[in-house]
């Protein structure tokens, strides 16, 4: 991964933009507007910075996200489309209603277009038909969970695609999806520029996860932690109800740990929380198997929250396998970890009363919660503004609590994890009491 320090921020354009913006006159000709000059710190550590200034080093910062007084397109011509891809995750329906209203009132765009069933949309043979989007026809639909537009898995032809949006006129794609659709965003704008076009690609990171690098909180993420705490306080409820009742929840993550960790605090019933970057043992008299007949013997009940991603050495010696997306499928660690309980103590002759929880599909469709109602808005809003000025190959997000824009190749291939020397996991092994559990 590269270091921080040397990334590159800066933000790619379609040409110089020369229109005044149509918001200029809100509020009786008052507007904040933006400009590119404005920057926020990645690292906001005081003795960091000034550190790296002392050295004369560049502080790492990103192009603040909103308005900008002047824009690239002419509303009046401009078509866009928007796309959503990969798996579902509350707030899609949020994103792709702010993006339609933003364009809509905002710049006064009138040709706006779904993409039906992610990047297979733009392939002919598919035979799926674009949605026209209004205000109107996206009313509502922030109050339902998936996708309006539909989504799909895997890579299709990037030449294709950008056939596609130039058969359609599209000059603005929004495409909202995790790592694997900000790379072939990646490839899409590449294509443009070797063909010289003016399209412009803006993303709108997807990942229930929370795994972006250097972005703060991804949408969904809030609303997974809010349904996944109710699913572990009814598994806390099953486990005290029993003798030697244990309540053992699997929950997204597949190689970062930040929802488990985060419904383990906010849910502090949570007696062992495993997690993909913390490697644990099953067996031995450090193991999780021990430490949780141990918990039996004094408690009577234990709840066990686990990461899709966590224990999966495992199954070392099964054959790996690869999703449409070209992901590597995980093994169930969910289920492993209900027979391999069971079993051990069968062996002990202890009689327990195990209750195992996947709500992973449930959560992932459920629609979002205010928080993530509100930080979809404001995403949506900010992809807008930066199209309409005519940036491309780049995505919104969070950093330090502000709305930035990012390179999309700054992000791509790379992911952010729990620090276990960081005051999160410190935070959720003083709140579960768990111990290494490794020999």
């Amino acid at each position: 991964m590269k270091n921080k320090e040397h990334i590159d921020t800066s933000i790619m354009s379609l040409g110089p933009a020369k229109i005044t913006s149509p918001i200029g006159a809100e509020g009786g000709g008052t507007r904040c507007f933006v400009s590119d000059k404005e920057r926020i710190l990645v690292n906001i550590f005081e003795s960091d910075v000034m550190k790296a200034v002392k050295n004369g080093k560049k502080l790492l910062s990103f192009e603040r996200a909103g308005p900008r007084c002047k824009i690239y397109f002419d509303p009046s011509k401009l078509r866009c489309a928007v796309v959503s891809c990969g798996g579902l995750c509350p707030g899609i329906n949020d994103v792709v209603r702010g993006i339609v209203l933003a364009l809509h009132h905002n710049y006064g765009v009138r040709n706006i277009y779904g993409v039906r069933y992610g990047l297979e949309g733009f392939i002919s043979s598919y035979g799926h038909e674009l949605i026209t989007l209004t205000p109107d026809s996206v009313l509502n639909i922030h109050e339902r969970g998936g996708t309006v537009l539909g989504s799909s898995r895997g890579p299709q032809d990037i030449e294709s695609i950008v056939d596609a949006l130039e058969r359609m006129n599209v000059g603005l794609l929004f495409t909202i999806g995790g790592d694997g659709t900000m790379a072939a965003s990646v490839e899409i704008a590449d294509e443009i520029s070797k063909r010289q076009l003016k399209i412009g690609v803006i993303g709108i990171p997807k990942t229930i996860d929370n795994d972006i690098y250097l972005i703060d909180r991804s949408f969904g993420f809030d609303t997974a932690v809010d349904v996944a705490v109710n699913v572990i306080r009814s598994a806390h409820n099953e486990a005290i109800s029993a003798p030697n009742g244990i309540g053992l929840v699997k929950l997204m993550g597949r190689h970062s740990g930040f929802i488990a960790a985060a419904a383990t605090l906010a849910m502090p019933d949570v007696n062992f929380c495993l997690i993909p970057e913390s490697d644990f043992d099953l067996e031995g008299p450090k193991g999780l198997l021990e430490a949780l007949k141990e918990r039996l013997i004094h408690r009577k009940h234990a709840v066990i929250v686990v990461a899709e991603g966590a224990g999966q050495k495992f199954f070392d010696n099964k054959p790996k396998e690869r999703d449409a997306s070209g992901n590597i499928r995980l093994n169930d660690i969910g289920l492993f970890l209900k027979e391999a309980i069971s079993g051990y103590f069968r062996e002990q002759k202890m009689p327990i009363n195990l209750k195992y929880i996947d709500p992973s599909y449930t959560i992932r469709s459920v629609p979002a919660n205010a928080n993530d109602h509100v930080l979809c808005g404001f995403l949506a809003h900010s992809a807008v503004h930066a199209g309409m000025a005519g940036k491309t190959k780049m995505l919104v997000g969070l950093c330090n609590n502000q709305l930035v824009h990012i390179p999309m190749e700054a992000t791509a291939g790379k992911r952010k994890q729990v620090h276990l020397f960081g005051g999160k996991w410190l935070s959720v092994l003083e709140t579960t009491g768990q111990p290494s559990l490794k020999n």
